[in-house]
């Protein structure tokens, strides 16, 4: 794999790649080995109010907002053709960038192109509206638009697949965007200006302005001429968007924390749990909303599955994110990584048996956590409760159904949810019944594209994905027409 340098991040505004209006810069760290990897142009309300102008006026004015949608599809089809050409370093740069294993990031970069083909197909064959007749005298028709400038705040991980998410479905309903990726992990942001660029789609239609959640960011949430925003991140930060959005009426989508439960049966497969459940908290550095978080399981079964884990978390290896046999790598950021170590500290003072896997000694310099489990937890500790966001697991036991429910139910979030059982009432049931936006039965996280995205509680607001996305990235406009002449009240009229 060719190693492609990139000394120097720039936005991208109007179509070109520029220095942000102070000049100012900031230093992007490799995670592998808390090195400088490059600098980065730092965005502030001056610079988003460029990227910001720049996509009204594509939206008003350009060609944007008067292209057929075939002409409009053939960009974004040709945006997924060059995401494949340029899969290679995309992979490369994502895990360069966030210490993500190669052989994960690989997927990644197919995935997000999968991302663009599917919403042409999606705004193609299923943006349709609906007509409602009335009698004989009107027809009453639904149409979808696209709002405006959709400003769009994406995380650190796996940021360029999650960047797609949005980009790929704002930008094919129409929309211009204003994007503004997460300050951890600009490479592959500033790699899909550059790809989007290459397919040539008009000045202004796409922008990309770097810099932090503080000053971009909420400049981006403040402006009046942005129309909706869509985030993913952390809930404290969600709860800040919502309520700086509030003046200026947004739109807004939340896809925020998670701690999320498996729980494990007596009666399930256990072979297929232990590998969902390892899977699920360990790939992606353990740095995915989604993570089971929480393991509940059945007391039968607690001490042969816990013996299970133990083998499986020493025999993870743990190593350069470069290397295709790695599959844990180093946390994003050394803030990040004194978080999680701070968690694994909390976890020992709650009295929770910590089990770990090993580092190498040639990686202590890196963000690196070992892969942990927290055993004989109960729901009630901070390290069962709060977010660690990294290759931490909190094991907790549980007699029975109705124990195990109101345990996974206790937490303030409400993302995913996996349940293990061979008894497909029970599945269904409890599935049911969990406080969550997904359920998985007999599954590890798998993505269906065409179903809607998001969580409860504190875990979000809204759904993206499939067809879902079209309510939030579009307006439904009615449109009423008289198709016979009848009776208008002739109100104010001058009688005779």
């Amino acid at each position: 794999m060719s190693k492609v340098r990139v000394d120097r991040v720039l936005h991208y505004i109007n179509g070109q790649f520029v220095e942000g209006v102070s000049g100012k810069r900031f230093e992007n760290m490799n995670p592998f080995n808390n090195q400088v990897l490059n600098e980065v142009a730092e965005g502030f309300k001056e610079d988003i109010d460029l990227a910001v102008q720049a996509a009204r006026k594509a939206f008003d004015q350009g060609p944007w907002g008067k292209m057929s949608v075939t002409d409009r599809l053939k960009y974004i089809l040709k945006i997924a053709d060059l995401i494949e050409t340029y899969s290679e370093e995309l992979s490369y740069l994502e895990s360069l960038d966030t210490g993500l294993p190669i052989s994960q990031t690989k997927k990644m970069a197919a995935r997000a192109a999968e991302n663009f083909r599917f919403y042409a197909e999606m705004v193609k064959s299923r943006m349709v509206g609906e007509a409602y007749q009335v009698d004989g005298d009107f027809i009453n028709y639904t149409i979808h638009k696209p709002i405006g400038v959709a400003g769009l705040i994406t995380p650190w991980n796996a940021p360029f697949m999650l960047e797609t998410w949005k980009v790929a479905p704002a930008l094919a309903t129409g929309n211009t965007v204003v994007l503004k990726p997460a300050e951890w992990s600009p490479l592959t942001a500033n790699k899909l200006a550059e790809i989007i660029h290459e397919a040539g789609l008009p000045e202004g239609v796409f922008n990309v302005v770097h810099g932090f959640g503080e000053t971009a960011g909420a400049s981006l949430v403040a402006h009046p001429n942005v129309r909706l925003i869509s985030f993913t991140g952390e809930t404290t930060t969600g709860s800040e968007i919502i309520k700086n959005s509030a003046d200026t009426l947004k739109k807004i989508s939340m896809e925020l924390g998670g701690k999320s439960p498996a729980i494990v049966f007596a009666d399930a497969d256990l072979e297929s749990a232990l590998d969902a459940v390892v899977w699920g908290i360990f790939s992606f550095n353990g740095e995915r909303c989604t993570a089971n978080s929480r393991l509940f399981l059945q007391k039968p079964i607690y001490d042969t599955f816990v013996e299970a884990l133990k083998e499986r978390v020493s025999n993870i290896v743990v190593g350069d994110p470069m290397d295709e046999s790695t599959e844990v790598g180093p946390l994003i950021h050394k803030k990040h990584w004194q978080n999680v170590m701070n968690y694994i500290d909390i976890a020992r003072a709650e009295c929770a048996e910590v089990f770990s896997g090993s580092i190498p000694d040639a990686y202590r310099a890196g963000n690196y956590v070992a892969p942990t489990l927290l055993l004989n937890c109960h729901n009630q500790m901070r390290v069962a409760q709060e977010e660690i966001f990294g290759p931490v697991m909190a094991v907790i036991p549980f007699d029975t159904e109705e124990e195990v429910l109101q345990m996974a139910n206790d937490v303030r979030y409400g993302l995913a949810a996996y349940v293990w059982t061979s008894d497909i009432k029970r599945g269904h049931r409890l599935a049911q019944a969990i406080e969550s936006g997904m359920v998985w039965i007999n599954s590890q996280n798998t993505r269906d594209l065409r179903i809607p995205f998001g969580g409860t509680k504190h875990s979000g607001i809204g759904r993206e994905g499939g067809h879902y996305s079209f309510e939030f990235y579009t307006e439904t406009q009615v449109i009423h027409v008289a198709i016979e002449n009848h009776h208008i009240p002739k109100f104010g009229k001058t009688k005779k």
